[in-house]
C-alpha cells in the first residue's frame, strides 16, 4: 500500500516525526554560537558552506548523468520537463525552468510547474501547501503526464509530503521521475526512477535549506537541464545557438555566434539573422552560402542539430562545402569543423 495514502504514516511524517533522522534539520555544534560571531568570521563560516555544499554534488555526478540521458530520451519532439517542489525547494526549480526558454528556446508550453499552493508560491511563502497531498495527486493529473514527460522532483528533506505525493502519481503515468533530495534514505529517492542524493549535512542555521542545500538543489538542477539541452543540440561550440536575439544585447550576442561560426564579418552575421528572422542555426547556413530553404531541410532533417548539419554537409560537399561559397575573410581552410 502505499504509504503517502496511510492516513496514519501521513498524519506522523506531517507532525514531523521524521525530523530528528535529517541532518538538514539538526543544528551543527560548531555554530551553535554563530549569532554571537564577529560579523566577518560569520560570514566566512557561511561562504565554507557553501563551498561544501558544491563539493558534495560530486558524488552525485554518476546519477545525475544517468537521469539527465534518460530526461533527453524520453523527451522526443513533444514531452515536458516538469519541475514539482515545495517552499524553497519548489523556487529553486521554478527558477530554473523559467531559464530554459530565454537560454534555449525551450517552448513554454514544454515546461510544466507543480508547486505546492500553486502559482502565488512562486514568490510568497505558503509553508503550509507543502502537506496537501491531494493537491499534489490533483495537480498531476491535471498535467496529463506521458512516458514522454520528465518530472523532477526537489525537496532538501526528501520527506515533503506534498512532493513525494507528486512525484509516486507520476511515476504512475510512465513519465521519467528524477528525484533530488539532500538526506539518504528517504520517500523521495525511494519514489523515483532516478534519484539524485546530495549529502550537504547540517545547515549552519539549523533547517534553513535556503542554504546549503539550495545552493546544492541548484546546481543539480542546472547540470539536469542544460546537460539536455546539450545532447539535444540547443549548444554549439558552447554557445546557445537556439538563444532568441529579443533585445539589442541578445542581438549583438547572436551576430557574434554567427560570425564566428561562419567565419564572416559582423555586417554579413547581422544581414543573415535578419534573412534567418532571428534563428541562429539558419543564419548560420545562409553566411555558408544556403539559400533559406534549404538551411531549414536539412536543419529539420538533422533535428536542429547544428553539429549534425555541418558534419553532414561536410561528407556530402567534400570540394565544395558551403563555406567555400561564402565571400569574405576566412581561417586558413575555409570550412568550419563539425
Amino acid at each position: 500500500m502505499n504509504r503517502l495514502r496511510n492516513s496514519a504514516f501521513r498524519e506522523a511524517w506531517i507532525k514531523g516525526a521524521w525530523t530528528s533522522y535529517m541532518a538538514t534539520e539538526e543544528v551543527d555544534p560548531r555554530f551553535a554560537d554563530l549569532d554571537a560571531w564577529q560579523l566577518s568570521s560569520a560570514m566566512e563560516a557561511m561562504w565554507e558552506g557553501q563551498l561544501a555544499a558544491i563539493a558534495a554534488i560530486g558524488h552525485a555526478l554518476p546519477a545525475i548523468t544517468a537521469a539527465t540521458e534518460a530526461a533527453r530520451s524520453a523527451l522526443g519532439d513533444h514531452g515536458r520537463i516538469v519541475y514539482v517542489g515545495a517552499g524553497t525547494s519548489g523556487r529553486v526549480a521554478v527558477q530554473d525552468g523559467a531559464e530554459l526558454s530565454p537560454t534555449f528556446a525551450w517552448p513554454n508550453a514544454r515546461v510544466c510547474f507543480i508547486v505546492a499552493g500553486g502559482e502565488t508560491a512562486f514568490v510568497t511563502s505558503i509553508e503550509g501547501a507543502e502537506d496537501d497531498v491531494d493537491d499534489a495527486v490533483k495537480q498531476v493529473k491535471a498535467a496529463r503526464l506521458t512516458p514522454h514527460d520528465v518530472v523532477i522532483a526537489v525537496s532538501a528533506s526528501g520527506t515533503t509530503p506534498f512532493t513525494v505525493a507528486a512525484l509516486q502519481e507520476a511515476g504512475s503515468s510512465g513519465a521519467v521521475t528524477i528525484g533530488v533530495a539532500n538526506n539518504p534514505g528517504t520517500a523521495l529517492l525511494e519514489a523515483a526512477k532516478f534519484p539524485i542524493l546530495v549529502e550537504t549535512g547540517r545547515e549552519l542555521i539549523a533547517g534553513s535549506t535556503r542554504m546549503k542545500a539550495g545552493t546544492a538543489q541548484k546546481v543539480v538542477l542546472n547540470l539536469i537541464s542544460s546537460g539536455i539541452m546539450l545532447r539535444l543540440g540547443r549548444v554549439f561550440r558552447g554557445m546557445m545557438v537556439n538563444m532568441q536575439p529579443t533585445n539589442a544585447k541578445l542581438k549583438r550576442r547572436a551576430e557574434a555566434m554567427v560570425a564566428q561560426i561562419a567565419h564572416c564579418d559582423a555586417a554579413q552575421a547581422a544581414h543573415a539573422l535578419e534573412q534567418a528572422e532571428g534563428e541562429i542555426k539558419t543564419a548560420v547556413l545562409l553566411a555558408l552560402g544556403a539559400e533559406k530553404t534549404e538551411a531549414e531541410t536539412i536543419l529539420k532533417q538533422c533535428g536542429g542539430n547544428l553539429r549534425r548539419v555541418l558534419a553532414e554537409l561536410a561528407k556530402e560537399r567534400p570540394a565544395k562545402t558551403l563555406a567555400n561559397k561564402t565571400a569574405g575573410p576566412r581561417k586558413q581552410g575555409g570550412a568550419v569543423e563539425p
